[in-house]
């Protein structure tokens, strides 16, 4: 005999089958009209997705509509140069009238053109740099009052003349001579043949290195006695890279002396420098003309043309040039 619990659940095995196969016959049913109406899974699973992500971006825009306050001052940085851009486009529109200017201008430029002959009178004005050598004062010792130093040098038939009236400019600096330098060797060379070892001891010297010298001598012995012995700066020969002063070795004692002149060396520079190219520049009673006092270890290149007549005839430097 069955128990009144068995019964009942029978009953509700009875109700689940009943209710399984319903279930079951209706899913038959709803995928018999899915069919035969075309419907398409992997559409409907794609198209879910696709609802899906824009149901997401919806949400994303929404979350970025309410972020503008943050982004807001981040834009108009981000947009300053373009507001710079605007000049730049503008620039061509103001550059048109620039275009058209050249225009009058023209004949502008082409009034220059008959004033060039103007240009061209400078070399006038060097001729006058000579003409203080013709009228170059009987004594020569002297500074010519107010006497102001030039910008370019003076040169007489190609030779470089520096005295009291022909100074140089300040900014004149060429260094010691190669080409002096190349004929003292020879003579040098020729005078060791001789048992005589010349030396030049001084030669080139800059403005402030001369300037520094004649301010000791002036201050030890007076401007006046310093102007007979020292050039003033820009008036020194030593100053062109063509001076050299010549003592010989192991007979120190009279360099720059007037001692030098009795000695070996000396008497054989005086003989013979001129074959070199080189002249006595300050010869024994000639200081009226050249402006210095005597001077028997200061020679100067002129080359050996100009050397060689200025020896023969026994004259100075200024007067070969004829300006005394």
């Amino acid at each position: 005999m069955k128990s009144r619990y068995s019964h009942s659940q029978d009953k509700k095995n009875t109700y689940i089958k009943w209710g399984a196969g319903s279930l079951l016959a209706l899913l038959l049913i709803a995928g018999s009209w899915l069919y035969a109406n075309g419907w398409d899974a992997e559409r409907s699973f794609a198209a879910l997705k696709g609802q899906q992500a824009e149901e997401t971006e919806a949400s994303e825009e929404e979350v970025d509509a309410q972020e503008p306050v943050s982004e807001k001052p981040e834009e108009p940085v981000s947009e300053k140069p373009k507001e710079q851009e605007p000049p730049v486009v503008e620039e061509p529109t103001a550059e048109e009238p620039a275009a058209e200017e050249p225009k009058p201008e023209e004949p502008a430029v082409e009034k220059p053109e008959p004033e060039e002959p103007k240009a061209e009178e400078p070399p006038a004005a060097e001729e006058p740099k000579e003409e203080p050598a013709a009228q170059q004062p009987a004594d020569a010792t002297t500074y010519q009052d107010g006497i102001k130093l030039p910008a370019k040098p003076t040169y007489i038939n190609n030779i470089l003349l520096a005295n009291k009236q022909h100074p140089l400019p300040q900014s004149y600096a060429p260094g010691e001579s190669k080409e002096a330098r190349a004929a003292f060797e020879a003579m040098k060379k020729d005078a060791q043949a001789a048992g005589i070892n010349l030396n030049a001891f001084s030669t080139y010297r800059e403005f402030a290195r001369q300037k520094q010298l004649y301010e000791g001598y002036a201050a030890k012995d007076g401007a006046k006695a310093a102007d007979r012995y020292s050039a003033r700066p820009g008036f020194s020969e030593h100053q062109t890279g063509l001076a050299f002063d010549i003592g010989e070795t192991g007979q120190e004692q009279h360099w720059a002396s007037a001692s030098f002149g009795a000695t070996k060396g000396g008497k054989w520079l005086k003989a013979n420098a001129h074959k070199y190219g080189f002249i006595l520049r300050y010869p024994e009673g000639a200081e009226k003309i050249t402006g210095y006092m005597h001077e028997s270890w200061h020679f100067r290149f002129v080359g050996n043309a100009a050397a060689k007549q200025i020896f023969a005839k026994g004259i100075t430097l200024e007067q070969y040039l004829g300006v005394q």
